[in-house]
Order: structure tokens, then sequence, then C-alpha cells
């Protein structure tokens, strides 16, 4: 494990390598590193220039960096700049901190800590400012890294000599199948993790489209019964246009029937007083000449004998008789005259009673016909208003996690 780590620092950065390699001098200087930074000593508010403009800047590469994590934070990608950089304040403190971490795992294990979980934890500002302060605070015991690194170099160096090529060879081999595998496992996930992407994304569409033709029908029943709720109301604004019409001719009707009736009783009144006054002035007269006619009569003896002492007439039996039947057909005919006077006058009467009557059913009706026109109105209007929001409510889109 110590010289596949070292091997994989010398070709990457032989500024780590001291530290990483050899486990005797990384936990020395972890101790010294750890002894002159304690976690609960205040730290300093404010950052060296050299630091601060290496994260203002970024290192070179950072881009690369960058687009290695992916859609990590600005800080963690701060920190891995700074980590693949080698900055010789930043790399002792970062492995001081992860000493536990690195200890505990594999080849595999330390290149999925320095990959995954070391961009995780410093996804955070203030975990990657806290790391920057810490760094910042480190005494560096240049001579000894110094020393590690020359003692490094020549324990590496009598290693390759005498190591077998054969071995090296077999060791690089399996190093690089082992990655290889890796990255083929890390592709048949991102291919699987691809194609249950692209069924997730067929079945969203799948359901838009559904939701779609759903939405599109209702819409078209809504359209529709729109047109038919606007069809009716149409139909109904006519037939009260022609209840309203006839209802008026029928008043105007009414109307001019009343005044008719009116003037014929008017009329009639003015017949009943004159033939009143008539019969007043007809019966005035006929006593007057009555009147007279019994003077003269009696002035003459010979007349005398014919009318008693109260001024009655005395004529025979049967001339009595006749005169009495005359008086009697006269008094009849007067009483049917007067009978048919009061029949028409009551049958003008029932008419009249009859065409205010009639009058009232007609308000009636129209008051019942306004009634059904404002809540056909309300109706519709509910009804279209209803519709509306079911469809609104029906075209709200899903959340992005449904389905």
């Amino acid at each position: 494990m110590a010289e596949e780590s070292c091997d994989l620092s010398d070709s990457t950065n032989p500024s780590l390598s001291p530290c990483v390699g050899d486990s005797e001098g990384e936990t020395e200087s972890s101790s010294d590193l750890t002894a002159d930074v304690s976690p609960d000593k205040e730290l300093p508010s404010t950052l060296p220039p050299a630091v601060r403009r290496a994260l203002e800047d970024g290192p070179p590469g950072q881009e690369n960096i960058r687009e290695g994590v992916g859609t990590m934070t600005d800080p963690a990608a701060r920190v891995m700049g700074l980590l693949g950089m080698g900055h010789r304040l930043f790399v002792p403190r970062l492995l001081a901190t992860s000493k536990e971490d690195l200890l505990q795992a594999d080849f595999e294990g330390a290149l999925k800590f320095f990959r995954v979980q070391l961009p995780k934890r410093y996804r955070a500002a203030e975990n990657a400012r806290r790391l920057m302060e810490q760094a910042c605070n480190i005494k560096v015991p240049t001579k000894k890294l110094k020393k590690f690194e020359k003692e490094y170099q020549s324990l590496r160096e009598s290693q390759l000599q005498q190591e077998d090529p054969i071995d090296r060879y077999q060791r690089e081999n399996r190093r690089l199948q082992e990655a290889s595998m890796r990255l083929e496992q890390e592709n048949d996930d991102l291919a699987h993790e691809l194609v249950t992407s692209k069924i997730a994304l067929r079945n969203d569409l799948d359901q838009a489209e559904d939701k779609a033709d759903a939405l599109n029908k209702e819409l078209l029943n809504t359209k529709q019964r729109l047109v038919e709720t606007e069809e009716e109301k149409r139909r109904q604004e006519e037939e009260t246009a022609q209840l309203k019409e006839v209802f008026r001719r029928e008043l105007e009707k009414a109307e001019s029937e009343i005044k008719k009736t009116t003037a014929i009783i008017a009329e009639y009144k003015q017949i009943c007083s004159q033939l009143s006054t008539r019969l007043e002035k007809q019966q005035a007269a006929t006593k007057e000449e009555l009147d007279i006619v019994k003077s003269k009569v009696m002035s003459c003896e010979r007349c005398r004998e014919v009318f008693s002492k109260d001024g009655a007439l005395q004529m025979p039996a049967a001339l009595g008789e006749s005169r009495r039947s005359e008086q009697d057909e006269e008094k009849d005919s007067l009483k049917a005259q007067l009978r048919e006077m009061e029949l028409e006058l009551a049958q003008t009467k029932l008419q009249l009673v009859e065409a205010k009557c009639k009058i009232q059913e007609l308000e009636h009706q129209r008051g019942v016909l306004m009634t059904e026109v404002q809540a056909a109105k309300n109706s519709w209007f509910s009804k279209t208003l209803g519709s509306l929001k079911t469809s609104s409510s029906n075209q709200t889109p899903p959340s992005p996690k449904e389905g």
C-alpha cells in the first residue's frame, strides 16, 4: 500500500510524496502540525496575501479541476485547486485533518476519498474558510520536509534498483487493470443511469402527452358546451323578446278594451240619466195634463158623474179592465227595457272584470318569465365559470418530482 501510494504521488506531485508514502514521516509531521494548530485556538480573521491571491485568482489548472468535480460549489473547487497545486501550507493541513480517513482506507478508498468525500466535506464555505485559516497558522519545518524528501528519494531509488522490472510491470499492469475495471464499472453505472433517465423521461413525456390530450378534449368539450349555452341563451332571449311583444300587444289590447268599456259605461250612464230626466219630465207633464183634464171634467156637470169624489175615474168594468191591462203591458214593457239595460250593464261590468283578470294574469306571466330568464342567465354564468375553473385546475402542470 505504501509503495503504490508513493508511486502515484511520484507520478503526480513530488511535494506530496513525503507525506503520503512514508507513514513514519506522516505521523511525525502530522503530530508537529496538530501541535501548532488546536481546534480551540482562535482563528485569525484575515488570510495572508499569498493565500488570498491564490483564492481570488485561482491556481493554475483550476478550470480542469472544476470540470472534474462537476457540480461542486466554489469553495470546494478552490480547495481542490490548491490541493492539485500542492500548496506548501495547504497540503499538510489538509492531510492532517484527513489523517484518520486516509489511514483506514486502501488505495482505491484513498482515491475515492480525494475524488468524492473531500469535495463534499469542503462544499460548505465555512469549512473551506476554516481550513484556509488553519493552514495559514501552521509553522512548517522546511528543513524537516527537505530531509523527509531526501530520505524518500533515496529510499525510492534503492527500491527501484532492488525491484525486479517484471514485478514492477506486473504491479503497474495490475494497477492499470484495476483502473480499467473501475472505469468500466463507472461506464456501466453511467449507461444504466442514462437508460434509467431516458425511460423516466419517456414516461414523463407520455404522461405529459396523455395529460395534454385530456386537456385538449376537455377544452373542446368546454368550447362545445359554451357554444350550446350561447345558443340556448340566444334562443331564450328571442323567446323573451317574443313574449314581451305578445305581452305588450295584449296589454295594449286590454287597455283599449278597458277604454272602450269605460266609454260605453259612461255612455250608458249618460243615457240612463237622460232617460230618468225625460221620464221625470214626462211624468210631471202627464200629471199636469191630468190635473187640467180633471179640473175641466169636474167643472162639467155631465162629465162629473164619471169621476168619483177622490178624482178616480168611474168607468164600466170592461173599460176599466182594458185600461188596466194596457197600463200593465206598458209597465211590463218598461220593466223589460229596464231589465235589458241592467243585463247589458252587467255584461259590460263582467267584461271589465274579465279584462282586469286577464291583465293580472299577463302581469303574473311576465313576472314568471323574467324570473326564469334571470335564473337561466345565472345558471349559464355559474356553469361557464365552473367549467373555466375546472379547466384551469386541470391545466396546472405537475411538479418535477411527480411521476
